[in-house]
C-alpha cells in the first residue's frame, strides 16, 4: 500500500534533489502536474500555463482545423500582458508565421517560469509533496514488489515473464537475467549496457524500463509489457506473408520516431529486425531487445561488426566506421519485408551462407515485385543506398529526411508521436500472438560456475531500483496519483506537509506483540520464491 511519508522524513532528498526547472517541473510527469497546481494559485502563471496548452493542442491539431485553433491560441496570450510591455499584434507581426511563433513564445514562457515563480514553487507545499513522491519513487524494490505471472518467451540470459506491481495493479514484462549465465557467457557489460541506455531513453516508440532489481539468482529488469507480438509474427504466421502498404507505411513511421528518439541520444541501435519490434494492446509497436546498441560519442565514429545476418549494413558487414547509418538501412530492409513477405537479401527457411548474403548485401541490387508501389520502391531504395553517404538519413538531416518522403505524406507525425493516430491493426485481446509456452525451451542448468562476492559491484550497478519517469507515468495511469495526492480546498497545510509537525514515534510493543509481529513478517515476505500465478 502507498503511504506518504511525514515530509521531515525527505529533508535529505529536499537537500541533495537538484534545483533544474527543466527536469522538475518539464520531464518528470508528476513534478510537471504539481508545478501546474501551482502554478493555478496564481492567475498570471495560470495564463501562462493556459497559453503553453493551447500551443500544444495547436501543434497536434491535423492542418484542415488549425484556422480555429489559431483563435484559441490568441485568446489565449493575454498572459503576455503580464510580463511583457508590447502588444499581441506586435508579437504576430515579429512572428508572422504562426509555426515560427509557436515555437519560440512558449520557449520565453519557460524562460519567465523558471525564475522567480520556479523559486517561489520550490518553497511551497507543491514541491514539498513531490519530495514525498520521490521518497516514494526511491524505496527499495525486491521481487516481493511484484506477482509473477507466466512466461511469456525467452531472452538470451533467461526467461521473459509478465508480472504485476502489487501496490497499483500495473502490468510488466520481466526479463530475467541468470547471474551465472551472464557470467559464464561473459556478458556482464552487454546486461549492463542495455540496462543504462533502457534508463537513458524515454520514448513511446521504445520499450521502457520501469524498474532493475535482483533476487539470488537472477537481475530482472522490468519492461513495458507488449501483448500484441512482434512483427515477424505477423509478417508470417496470420495468413498471407507481408502485410499491405498502408499498415507497413504506418509502422515503418513510429520505427522511425524510435530510431530518432534513440539517435537523439546518441544511441545507434545495430539490431533492427522484425522480431524486435513488438506491437501493445493498441496495434503501436515499440523497438525492443537494445543489447547491441552503444552510445556514439559527439562528433566521433564508431566500429563494430555487429547485428543480425542479413540486416547488417555494407559498412558494418565490411567492418568500417559509421554513426546512426546502419539503422536507417536496416529500416529499408524491414520496409520491404514487411511489403514483400520476405527479406530483400535471404529468403525465409532457405539456407544461405553467411558469406554469400554478405556479398548480396554488399554487391547486389534488391528486386521489387508488384507488391511495391511508385513511393514504396523509392524509399526502399533511398534507405538500401550501399554508400552511407548517399543513404536517407544520411546527410545530414537524420529522421526529418526520411519523414519528408512522399510515402508518408498521409502521417501527422506530430499526432503520431502524440499517441493520437488510430493503428491499423488492433490486436485481439483473447489472442496469443506468440509460441506456446509449451513450444518454448528452457534453458539448462548453468554448471561449473560459482558466484563471488567480487560480482556484487556489477549486480548492485544493474539493480538500482525504480527508473523515475516510468514510475511517475505509473502512479498517473493507474489512478493512484489522484486517489493520494490531496490537498485542502482552503489551502491550509496537510498535517504530513506541516514541517512544525513530527511523526508519531510507533508504539511500543510488548514481548509476545514483537514475537508474533516478526512470525507475520517473515510470513509475509519470505525470501523464498513464491508460486506464480497462472494469467
Amino acid at each position: 500500500m502507498l503511504q506518504f511519508p511525514h515530509i521531515s522524513l525527505c529533508e535529505e532528498l529536499r537537500q541533495t534533489t537538484e534545483k533544474d526547472y527543466s527536469s522538475l517541473c518539464e520531464r518528470q510527469p508528476i513534478g510537471r502536474l504539481l508545478f501546474r497546481q501551482f502554478c493555478e494559485t496564481r492567475p498570471e502563471l495560470r495564463r501562462c500555463v493556459k497559453f503553453l496548452d493551447a500551443v500544444a493542442e495547436y501543434e497536434v491539431t491535423p492542418d484542415e482545423k488549425r484556422r480555429d485553433r489559431k483563435l484559441n491560441i490568441s485568446l489565449s496570450c493575454d498572459c503576455y500582458y503580464f510580463f511583457f510591455s508590447c502588444t499581441l499584434q506586435q508579437w504576430f507581426d515579429l512572428f508572422s508565421d504562426l509555426q515560427v511563433f509557436c515555437f519560440f513564445f512558449p520557449r520565453l514562457i519557460h524562460d519567465y517560469l523558471s525564475v522567480a515563480p520556479f523559486a517561489d514553487y520550490l518553497d511551497s507545499m507543491y514541491y514539498n509533496r513531490f519530495l514525498q513522491w520521490k521518497w516514494l519513487e526511491r524505496q527499495p524494490v525486491t521481487k516481493n514488489t511484484f506477482r509473477q505471472y507466466r512466461v511469456l518467451g525467452k531472452g538470451g540470459f533467461g526467461e521473459v515473464c509478465a508480472c504485476q506491481v502489487r501496490a497499483t495493479g500495473k502490468m510488466y514484462a520481466c526479463k530475467k537475467l541468470e547471474k551465472k549465465r551472464i557470467k559464464k557467457r561473459k556478458g556482464e557489460s552487454m546486461a549492463l549496457n542495455e540496462k543504462q541506455i533502457l534508463e537513458k531513453v524515454n520514448s513511446r516508440f521504445v520499450v521502457s524500463l520501469a524498474y532493475a532489481y535482483e533476487t539470488k539468482d537472477a537481475l530482472c529488469l522490468v519492461l513495458t509489457l507488449m501483448n500484441g507480438g512482434d512483427l515477424k509474427f505477423h509478417i508470417y504466421h496470420m495468413g498471407e506473408a507481408g502485410f499491405d502498404e498502408t499498415r507497413a507505411v504506418f509502422y515503418a513511421a513510429e520505427i522511425c520516431c524510435g530510431l530518432e528518439d534513440l539517435h537523439r541520444e546518441h544511441i545507434v541501435y545495430r539490431d533492427l529486425k522484425p522480431e524486435n519490434i513488438l506491437l501493445d494492446d493498441h496495434g503501436h509497436i515499440r523497438i525492443s531487445d537494445l543489447g547491441l546498441a552503444v552510445h556514439v560519442p559527439e562528433e566521433q565514429t564508431i566500429k563494430g561488426r555487429v547485428g543480425t545476418v542479413g540486416y547488417m549494413a555494407p559498412e558494418v558487414v565490411k567492418n568500417e566506421r559509421y554513426t546512426f547509418s546502419p539503422d536507417w538501412w536496416a529500416l529499408g530492409c524491414l520496409l520491404y519485408e514487411m511489403i514483400e513477405g520476405q527479406s530483400p537479401f535471404q529468403q525465409r527457411k532457405k539456407k544461405i551462407k553467411r558469406e554469400e548474403v554478405e556479398r548480396l548485401v554488399t554487391e547486389v541490387e534488391e528486386e521489387y515485385s508488384s507488391k511495391f508501389s511508385e513511393d514504396a520502391t523509392s524509399l526502399c531504395k533511398m534507405l538500401l543506398a550501399k554508400d552511407p553517404s548517399e543513404r536517407l538519413g544520411c546527410q545530414g538531416g537524420g529522421a526529418s529526411e526520411v519523414k519528408g518522403h512522399p510515402i508518408f505524406r498521409s502521417i501527422n507525425f506530430k499526432r503520431l508521436e502524440a499517441g493520437m493516430l488510430e493503428a491499423p491493426f488492433i490486436p485481439d485481446p483473447q489472442a496469443i500472438y506468440c509460441k506456446d509456452v509449451l513450444d518454448i525451451e528452457q534453458f539448462s542448468t548453468v554448471k561449473g560456475v560459482e558466484l563471488e562476492p567480487k560480482d556484487e559491484s556489477f549486480y548492485g550497478k544493474v539493480s538500482t531500483g525504480s527508473v523515475p519517469i516510468p514510475w511517475q507515468n505509473e502512479m498517473i495511469e493507474t489512478e493512484c496519483f489522484t486517489e493520494l495526492n490531496v490537498f485542502y480546498q482552503d489551502g491550509t497545510v496537510p498535517p504530513d506537509l506541516d514541517w512544525r509537525g513530527q511523526p508519531s514515534p510507533p508504539p511500543k510493543q510488548g514481548l509476545l506483540q514483537r514475537l508474533f509481529g516478526r512470525q507475520d513478517c517473515c510470513g509475509n515476505c519470505s525470501d523464498s520464491d513464491e508460486e506464480p500465478t497462472r494469467l
